[in-house]
């Protein structure tokens, strides 16, 4: 029987230099499996992604991974989970994750994971969809980030309506609570 949620989670191929990154990472793959929910995301068996996937398949989650055939040897693909997808391109990638999941949950990462974030980010502005986005801002990694969006909106070149479209939690309990909540069924 399928999950009844899947959430997307962009993040890091690496753990970078605070460890709570990778604490958080394995505290949410543990709380999806937990949660019953699938695990969604970009098949790297390295850094923070093999770090949430590694728990989630450790609680008996479900896991899908998508992952362009160039990134394979890079990323490490990991073929042992649920589902293992390799697509030609990474925007096939993007888009195979999107539209498999229910919502999307962003650790910290790098440049992957921001033009992740601001995909589905501009998809949503666009009103293509409407699924939660979660910016898991562990340690205050997103600060920045968050500063920057709403300068954008100070300067004119957005609406304030772009700080309506995610929401931003501390902690992956902040984050799972604000899952269940807006994932219930109606």
């Amino acid at each position: 029987m399928p999950p009844a949620r899947a959430i997307c989670v962009y993040c890091g191929a690496r753990d970078g230099t605070d460890p709570a990154h990778a604490e958080a990472a394995e505290t949410l793959g543990r709380e999806i499996a937990a949660a019953r929910w699938q695990l969604v995301y970009g098949a790297g068996d390295i850094g923070l992604m093999g770090r949430v996937a590694r728990m989630a398949q450790a609680q008996g989650g479900d896991t899908m991974g998508v992952i362009p055939a160039h990134l394979l040897a890079r990323e490490v693909g990991k073929r042992d989970l649920t589902r293992f997808v390799v697509t030609e391109t990474m925007h096939e990638r993007k888009k195979v994750m999107f539209m498999n999941a229910d919502a999307v949950v962003v650790l910290p990462g790098g440049a992957g994971s921001l033009d992740e974030f601001f995909e589905v980010l501009t998809w949503a502005q666009l009103g293509l969809h409407a699924k939660p986005i979660v910016l898991l801002d562990v340690a205050g990694y997103w600060q920045p980030l968050i500063a920057l969006i709403r300068h954008v909106v100070d300067q004119g070149f957005a609406e304030t309506s772009l700080l309506s479209l995610f929401e931003t939690r501390a902690t992956v309990a902040e984050a799972m609570a604000l899952l269940h909540e807006r994932l219930a069924a109606p």
